[in-house]
């Protein structure tokens, strides 16, 4: 492994929960309270908000998503690429849980959950959006935050590392299509230029822009990278705050009528996330991968790049729509639902590794 991708790996490994990700949840949940307040006090500013597009991309939230999703492309180091050789059977896991499994997992409990189950309490004109948000979610792994996972399980940081750069590459290639596949399936008109647009100004663009950035300020020294990071940390996260703040304030209407969509469109997030996690920690114990290799491996599939969902369901079918407010559920829950699954894997330590002595 290369000097700086040891040192990624280290930083990655030993770096905490900060306050915003410890308390993600309360600051959703604000949000919710704040934008769906304002939205109802101020609806003319925030409609006029809206309106501003340019080809269907809503100039203030693509600014926010980029200042959103930058700071996170920028912590990986798609040098630790070559080190997937290394733990391939870890590796040929993560890949198969996030891209086969994941997101077509994802769509059947859409389908039996929105369309079915619950389809008598949902706004019936939204069940088609509900259910495209769910899968847009599903679709997008997680990156940054994998890493404070994956810290607190003792998971193996270099592995870590590149299994966040090779999701982070493939995603660059599958995200639309897989998108696309199961939105075609659900019987979901798919606009497909939109969502290459989306891909390139959502997915490509900040991927480059992000790693000429980290190749600058590296050669700079660590140090200045660090501090940089440091600062396009706090704006990420005010970015997001606004983003939040805005959708809800389109969405608060709706929620106000039918308080209960939150709810009931966390039911089968939560299913996916235990369901997908299980898979993968189980499939690692089967292969006869380390603990500290299957922890991130079950972690990275059960969670997601929720900035890349919620600007994609924006896109695609706008700030009221109930595929945007379905990516923003799976923000409420993440925390809490991931760290449930963090204790379940460092409470079986002993169950995994009795499976093999290794």
């Amino acid at each position: 492994m290369s000097a700086q991708c040891e040192i990624t790996a280290k930083r990655a490994a030993g770096a905490p929960m900060n306050l915003f990700e410890r308390w993600l949840t309360l600051w959703v949940a604000l949000c919710i309270v704040a934008g769906v307040l304002l939205g109802q006090l101020f609806p003319s500013p925030f409609q006029a908000l809206g309106r501003m597009e340019v080809a269907q991309v809503n100039i203030p939230v693509g600014l926010l998503i980029w200042v959103m999703i930058i700071p996170m492309l920028m912590k990986i180091d798609f040098g630790a690429l070559h080190q997937v050789k290394s733990h391939w059977k870890g590796i040929g896991v993560t890949l198969f849980v996030n891209w086969a499994v994941k997101p077509f997992s994802m769509a059947l409990l859409a389908w039996l959950f929105i369309r079915h189950l619950f389809a008598p309490y949902l706004p019936a004109e939204q069940l088609d959006s509900y259910v495209a948000g769910l899968i847009i979610l599903a679709a997008a792994p997680c990156t940054a935050m994998v890493f404070v996972w994956s810290r607190l399980t003792g998971g193996d940081p270099y592995f870590t590392l590149s299994q966040v750069a090779l999701n982070d590459a493939i995603m660059i290639f599958a995200f639309a299509p897989i998108v696309g596949l199961l939105l075609g399936l659900s019987a979901i008109i798919v606009p497909w230029d939109t969502l290459f647009t989306s891909v390139v100004l959502y997915i490509v663009i900040p991927v480059i822009l992000a790693q000429l950035w980290r190749k600058l300020l590296l050669k700079r020294g660590q140090v200045a990278f660090d501090k940089v990071m440091v600062q396009l940390g706090h704006a990420s996260i005010v970015a997001l705050l606004a983003t939040l703040v805005l959708l809800f304030a389109f969405q608060g209407e709706a929620i106000i009528q039918q308080p209960l969509i939150i709810a009931l469109l966390a039911i089968p997030i939560l299913i996916q996330v235990f369901f997908n996690s299980g898979l993968a920690y189980w499939l690692n114990r089967a292969v006869g991968e380390k603990h500290s290799v299957a922890c991130p491996s079950a972690l990275i599939g059960a969670s997601n790049f929720f900035e890349l969902a919620v600007a994609a369901a924006i896109a695609l079918f706008g700030f009221q729509s109930g595929a945007a407010l379905a990516t923003v559920v799976g923000v409420l829950i993440e925390v809490p639902a991931m760290l449930l699954v963090v204790n379940i894997v460092n409470r079986s330590k002993v169950w995994y590794e009795s499976g093999h002595p290794s």
